[in-house]
């Protein structure tokens, strides 16, 4: 169930990655950033379930501080 769900969040986003660079536009990098931080949160709670606790809040707190910076996106555009 996690590793589908982290296949399918980091499909999405190298979708956004490839739309920002081909089009030049940066108004989906917040949406990018939000679904990045999903997928570092998925990437936790596995490491946790895994035992390896250390590298799982380490980026379990990366991951909110990725979703910081998506709201921070989304209050500013």
């Amino acid at each position: 169930m996690l590793i589908t769900l982290r296949i399918i969040l980091a499909i999405i986003v190298f979708i956004l990655a490839g739309y920002c660079l081909r089009t030049g536009s940066s108004t989906v990098s917040a949406y990018m950033m939000f679904f990045m931080g999903a997928m570092l949160m998925v990437m936790g709670i596995s490491e946790i379930k895994m035992e390896r606790k250390r590298i799982g809040f380490l980026l379990i707190i990366v991951s909110l501080f990725v979703f910081y910076v998506s709201m921070k996106g989304f209050l500013l555009n």
